[in-house]
């Protein structure tokens, strides 16, 4: 029987839970790297114990951590990254005027081929790859020098590049997400990028529909259908079938389309599931009633998935990194909050239960699918 493990960041640690493929019972392991913030923790569909993690802090600055034993141990590397071929300490990417400034890893992205290769994504706003492991990182530059960058602003959380989906049919082609900037596509591996954000709308910048200036909160894809993309924008679900060249809102009867989490179900490519926040104000579900809402439809038409959720006083949010899905045979649905509770569906949904309460605030949910 397939296993599975679920791999969380929070503001005070990563944690490890495993369970078998009935899911019912865990185990938890962790904190590791107690009290530093971890953006995010991901493992390589190529070799599942290679863990790779984002440690953070404010005073120390950024650590990259590597596990080739699934989580049990862990060592520092490639803490020296290079910024247009100049080894650098992390600090400044090279000469260029603000806002380029390294603070931190949003997110890590391994090949699906090579346990060696993974992609970083950090703030502000840049690409990194590394082919040996973590060992040594190399920016992808072309994305900064592309021309509309001096207009690019930080979103509340920072300028950061938060999202990377790795096309599974070509290796050249990559997307990212920033905020706020939008979401952009090579089709190169890198080297050139182009801005994929026609058909979004944003009424808090001076030209709504602008190129470049959008704060996407998230893109998804299911890998049988790379052209096919998903997005929860800070207002707004939307969805391209032409690998980002155009976008249409489907946000229909949600009862609020803001948002940071969106995630594809892993055997129905038309099945979709965003967490509906209050407001961009109000980082809380509407009526303190924890919903997530889930389309069969590709998003034409969205319902309410309650069961085992609390439906009243409840204040959490589930950030863009937050929510994961496994690949079992009936597929699961996992998601963090910032109140610390790590929710799990094993029915694709209908029925939910907390695999663990009273972490710290969950920032990243990864999930692995083992045999």
């Amino acid at each position: 029987m397939s296993r599975v493990r679920v791999l969380v960041g929070t503001r005070k640690g990563a944690f490890v839970l495993s369970s078998d493929g009935t899911r019912r019972d865990w185990r938890v392991e962790g904190p590791f790297f107690a009290g530093w913030e971890i953006y995010h923790v991901n493992g390589s569909p190529a070799e599942p114990n290679r863990l790779y993690a984002s440690q953070t802090s404010g005073w120390f600055g950024q650590v990259m951590q590597r596990s080739d034993d699934g989580g049990k141990s862990w060592e520092a590397v490639g803490n020296a990254f290079t910024y247009e071929g100049v080894p650098g300490t992390h600090q400044w990417y090279d000469g260029t005027a603000r806002p380029w400034e390294f603070k931190r890893v949003w997110h890590l992205e391994p090949s699906r081929t090579d346990p060696d290769t993974v992609y970083a994504g950090v703030e502000d706003a840049a690409l990194f790859r590394s082919t040996d492991g973590g060992a040594n990182w190399q920016e992808l530059a072309g994305l900064r020098s592309h021309g509309s960058g001096p207009s690019w602003q930080p979103g509340a959380g920072g300028m950061c590049l938060h999202t990377i989906i790795l096309d599974p049919r070509d290796a050249q082609r990559i997307f990212i997400a920033i905020s706020a900037a939008g979401a952009f596509r090579t089709d190169d591996g890198g080297a050139t990028w182009k801005p994929i954000n026609r058909g979004l709308s944003s009424q808090y910048i001076p030209d709504p529909n602008a190129e470049v200036g959008h704060c996407v909160h998230r893109l998804a894809m299911h890998r049988a259908r790379p052209e096919v993309l998903f997005m929860q924008k800070h207002w707004d679900v939307l969805r391209s079938d032409d690998a980002g060249e155009s976008w249409r809102e489907i946000s229909g009867n949600l009862p609020t389309d803001f948002g940071f989490a969106i995630d594809v179900h892993a055997h129905d490519p038309e099945t979709i599931y965003v967490v509906p926040i209050k407001s961009d104000t109000e980082h809380f579900p509407l009526d303190g009633k924890l919903q997530v809402y889930r389309s069969r439809s590709g998003g034409e038409e969205w319902e309410a998935l309650t069961n085992g959720l609390p439906q009243r006083d409840c204040y959490v949010n589930v950030l863009r990194d937050a929510m994961a899905v496994d690949e079992l045979d009936e597929c699961g649905i996992y998601f963090g909050t910032t109140g610390g509770q790590v929710y799990a569906s094993a029915d694709a949904g209908e029925h939910w239960a907390a695999i663990v309460r009273d972490l710290p605030a969950v920032l990243s949910v990864e999930v692995q699918t083992l045999p």
